[in-house]
């Protein structure tokens, strides 16, 4: 969309957000604009540093960011030789954070995650005590790679991590250390040795991210970097506090009641119904739709997006923009869409044809 198309959009959601009245205000307090500033000028220095290292991948990146500046987790589905460690890692290295990588196998342990307690001696005294021994994921970033190859049980170790930043080792609480993000990457084409991840923890994940093969000449400058001598020096410009700080800021931003209508009523309509309420083609080809995740995902998605392009509210065009990504694990088709060939993403097209767009006085 060109950037005039784009601004309209945001007018008619400002103009949405002056009928709704007190209950959207935009960021007034100086603090908060200036603090908004230093993130579009953070987000566009991160860009820089990563191009030292990744070429292309322009919307995996702007996915990836989104992720950190609203403190999601995110799962990135590519075949194998797109750089999808390399580019969670350079991310952590730009930013400064702890980096820890978990090769999931089949033979994985949820204690491999998590830590666990040992029986530590101590050389003065010659008691032995209980001592934790933290795992891999008291990081920043934790790459949880191929996170398919490992069994359900040892996935959910996870689960409180991503959702509450936090781990339970033998009825102990860990609190882990902030900012903190999980970054998952799948395999799409080997399917023998895998798991399916559970709905729960999908769920978990802001965004599953597409990467797909570069242009021809992004790959060629990928084949002249790589095969030659580079060692890039990255510039911390925006450093763990700044996210957190960040993450909060997000959440400040306005949203017109029409534009959260507008989210809610697309996250409802993936839903199928036996009364007639859902449309067709999702009562045919969905066994079960997004939950109430996915819009909250939406919202706060498009609240970053929107400082990202300068702007302090959120528009009808951030949500749309977000919808694929958001969507595109949480829509779960049966065996009738499988066997005619029919995918999330082209069920989500439809979605954004068919949801019509509120007006301000709804």
């Amino acid at each position: 969309m060109a950037f005039k198309e784009e601004q309209e959009v945001a007018e008619v959601a400002v103009e949405a957000e002056a009928d709704d009245g007190p209950k959207s205000r935009a960021l007034e307090s100086p603090d908060d604009i200036d603090l908004a500033d230093r993130m579009k000028a953070g987000r566009e220095q991160i860009i820089k540093e990563v191009r030292k290292l990744i070429i292309g991948q322009e919307e995996v990146i702007e996915q990836m960011l989104l992720s950190l500046f609203v403190g999601g987790n995110s799962l990135l589905l590519g075949v194998p030789g797109l750089a999808k460690t390399l580019l969670i890692h350079t991310v952590a290295e730009v930013l400064d954070l702890k980096f820890s990588r978990i090769q999931f196998t089949p033979d994985l342990m949820p204690s491999d995650i998590t830590g666990t307690d040992i029986i530590q001696e101590d050389p003065k005294t010659g008691r032995r005590s209980m001592v934790f021994a933290p795992g891999p994921i008291f990081a920043n970033i934790l790459l949880a790679d191929e996170i398919n190859r490992t069994p359900p049980k040892t996935q959910s170790a996870l689960l409180e991590a991503m959702q509450e930043h936090r781990v339970t080792v033998q009825g102990t609480t860990y609190v882990l250390e902030e900012p903190f993000y999980v970054f998952a990457t799948q395999n799409p084409i080997e399917l023998e040795g895998t798991y399916p991840l559970p709905e729960a923890q999908l769920d978990r994940f802001m965004f599953k991210i597409i990467m797909d093969h570069l242009e021809l000449d992004d790959e060629m400058e990928v084949v002249r970097t790589t095969t030659g001598i580079l060692k890039p020096d990255f510039k911390h410009a925006v450093t763990g506090p700044d996210l957190v700080a960040f993450q909060e800021l997000v959440r400040k931003v306005p949203v017109p009641d029409a534009v959260m209508r507008y989210a809610v009523n697309m996250v409802r309509t993936t839903r199928p119904s036996r009364n007639g309420d859902s449309p067709d083609f999702i009562n045919k080809w969905v066994a079960f739709g997004a939950s109430v995740r996915a819009a909250q995902y939406l919202i706060l998605g498009g609240k970053a997006r929107a400082i990202t392009k300068g702007r302090y509210n959120v528009s009808f065009e951030d949500i749309r923009a977000l919808a694929h990504p958001v969507l595109r694990h949480r829509i779960l088709t049966n065996f009738h869409a499988e066997s005619e060939g029919v995918t999330t993403a082209e069920l989500v097209d439809q979605l954004l044809e068919i949801v019509p767009v509120p007006s301000s006085g709804l």
